[in-house]
């Protein structure tokens, strides 16, 4: 899932050549002395980068492990991986996120009863103008004012399934590329250069239960998508709109 950190010991011994004594003087062994509260940070850091590196590296060889999320209060429920983080304030009904790559995150958004009535998912027109205006959405959410901010965007793919509760539910798939100029203040154009701040794949599942539109949303780099398609689509197949039962 991650890329492995591989870490090189700093405890190499150093080597000195004079060519009239090859014993070092009392001096020369002073200047490379390494003070020792700074040689204790150092060997620190590297076994906690190894550690970091090691757990990288077992999570990639291991097979995903999930966790069900229920929530019945609103109505919705869906499988998310086990070492994800519930992270509070994001602004969602919920919100889970990889602690290794900050990028890659679940949430849930469920829309009020009082604005809106829905009755089907199909009260979004067919998947393909669903999409459209989950795409629109997203590029609202992103709206930049920084200068120079350029961002690309493009719907890759929308489906709709029948999932064993009986219930219709779209799925979106869609690519957002950000680009931002190093400089976007300098007055020629061949000094701002410009670059790319973000390549993402984000994933959309649209339901209707209780009168409410329900959207389970992934986001993922890009390149973190296509190690891990596999589990992410299981996550996508797990989301259920659920009635409330109070």
């Amino acid at each position: 899932m991650a890329n492995t950190i591989t870490t090189t010991s700093f405890l190499t011994p150093f080597h000195f050549h004079s060519p009239r004594c090859s014993i070092p003087t009392p001096n020369s062994a002073k200047a490379f002395t390494v003070p020792r509260r700074k040689a204790i940070s150092l060997i620190f850091s590297t076994y906690i980068l190894s550690d970091i590196g090691t757990t990288l590296a077992q999570q990639q060889q291991q097979p995903r492990r999930f966790r069900e999320y229920v929530d019945s209060f609103d109505g919705y429920s869906f499988n998310y991986p086990s070492n994800w983080i519930q992270v509070r304030g994001a602004g969602a009904d919920i919100f889970f996120r990889d602690p290794y790559i900050l990028d890659e995150n679940i949430s849930v958004e469920v829309s009020s009863p009082s604005s809106s009535k829905f009755k089907t998912v199909e009260d979004l027109g067919p998947p393909e103008e669903a999409g459209k205006k989950v795409l629109g959405q997203y590029l609202t959410e992103f709206m930049s004012t920084r200068i120079g901010v350029k961002r690309e965007s493009s719907i890759l793919n929308t489906t709709s399934r029948v999932a064993d509760d009986g219930k219709l539910y779209y799925q979106v798939e869609a690519n957002i590329k950000s680009y931002a100029s190093n400089n976007e203040l300098a007055v020629m154009p061949q000094d701002r250069v410009v670059r790319l701040e973000w390549d993402r794949r984000y994933l959309s599942v649209l339901g209707v239960e209780n009168n409410q539109l329900y959207e389970l949303r992934l986001q993922v780099p890009e390149n973190v998508f296509l190690e891990e398609e596999n589990e992410l689509r299981r996550v996508m197949e797990s989301f259920r709109a659920n009635k409330i039962l109070r």
